[in-house]
């Protein structure tokens, strides 16, 4: 049944949303609806959220084998080379403006990383051998400016000479000079690019993320990730992000798959096996069948934010998959599912999902429909993850 819904989800309900934003005059799509529905036709397009639309309509077109599917990914590729792709410097910008101008042209690694994603799902999907191309030179760039002898840097200036205050990715009143979210998401583009043409550059730096993770960012006694970080990887705060720790544990054990080392496997499986047991504990709430969002210094914040549900069904379903417990995270995937459809999924004409909703399910009519971070990309995923892994039995 959870099968069968989803797929009238992603093909009745997601796609023809996203489809009907597209922008045949500007290029690419259309940045922002507000929480009312309305699109505003001059919204600012960020280069995140093109980016997973780009990797949203490659990966569809892969499992449906829908033609219209692979036209807007190449739509929305051609305005990200076009457009977004700084022709001096290299790399990307951060976002756009309606018209395809430069809104904001700092280079962050984060926004860097789901451009490889984007390029390596669509070369994957298309066969276009320029877009490999284009994704090693973001590669060889955020190797060699973002990084350091800790980990990775976050925020650059256009040129990649000058760390900047990591405005957009620092949150809970912290300014963090290192992001365990940029690292996350570094891997699963990595994971991609090496999936699509098996660099040993490209594993070398994969494994030195996991590495990473493992050692620095995995608190171990507390079986969870931390969050924010100085310079050197020591945290900062007292962040626990529900949603990205369920997210990082199937993310992480395909990592582990696409790299195939079976030592490797085996130590993030007993990692993995251990975050999704906490959360299940002090995150899920059974009563609702949700996921609550994050603690900061032990205050639980209750939102049910629409990209934790939706990576919460594949965390747990991915946890059942791989025996880290019984049927109980079947279940919990199920149930987090049906909360999804009946509170979260927007039944009004012209709408998707809602970003968020209080405890009641009621939504937060200050979040958007569409905006720079609100994107098809979670929740679209959620729905390939779904389709490939029952599926396949």
């Amino acid at each position: 049944m959870m099968l069968d819904e989803i797929k009238n989800e992603l093909t009745g309900h997601i796609i023809p949303f996203w489809n009907s934003l597209r922008d045949d005059m500007n290029g690419g799509f259309k940045g922002f609806m507000d929480s009312a529905l309305n699109v505003d036709e001059k919204g600012e397009k960020g280069v995140i959220l093109h980016s997973r639309i780009l990797w949203f309509y490659s990966n569809a077109y892969m499992e449906l084998k829908d033609a219209a599917l692979l036209d807007n990914a190449r739509h929305v590729y051609e305005f990200l080379t076009k457009r977004c792709v700084d022709k001096e410097f290299g790399g990307v910008y951060w976002s756009m403006n309606y018209d395809g101008s430069v809104k904001e042209d700092i280079k962050h690694t984060y926004c860097q990383a789901f451009f490889i994603y984007a390029l390596a799902s669509y070369y994957r999907a298309s066969g276009d051998k320029d877009a490999l191309k284009l994704a090693y030179e973001v590669f060889d760039l955020v190797e060699k400016y973002a990084t350091d002898d800790v980990a990775y840097l976050e925020k650059l200036s256009r040129d990649w000479k000058t760390e900047l205050a990591n405005d957009e990715l620092s949150e809970n009143g912290l300014m963090a000079d290192k992001t365990m979210n940029t690292v996350l998401h570094l891997m699963e583009a990595y994971t991609e690019l090496y999936l699509a043409d098996r660099s040993s550059r490209v594993l070398e730096r994969l494994k030195f993320q996991v590495d990473v993770t493992y050692n620095k960012i995995f608190d171990k006694r507390g079986s969870k990730l931390l969050v924010f970080f100085d310079k050197e990887l020591n945290v900062i705060g007292n962040v626990h992000s529900y949603g990205h720790d369920i997210e990082a544990t199937w993310l992480i054990d395909r990592a582990c798959e696409v790299i195939g080392d079976a030592a490797l496997t085996e130590k993030f499986a007993a990692m993995n096996s251990a975050i999704v047991e906490n959360i299940a504990k002090i995150a899920y709430d059974k009563p609702s069948g949700s996921l609550l969002n994050e603690s900061d210094n032990g205050i639980v914040n209750t939102w049910r934010i629409w990209w934790v549900q939706a990576e919460s069904v594949v965390g747990f379903l991915n946890a059942w998959q791989k025996g880290y417990g019984g049927e109980e995270y079947f279940g919990i995937a199920e149930s987090i599912w049906n909360y999804i459809r009946e509170n979260i999924v927007d039944s009004r004409e012209g709408g998707e999902w809602f970003s968020q909703v209080d405890s009641d399910g009621n939504y937060a009519e200050f979040k958007p429909a569409v905006d720079p971070w609100k994107c098809p990309y979670h929740n679209g995923r959620m729905c390939l993850e779904v389709i490939r892994r029952l599926t396949a039995g």
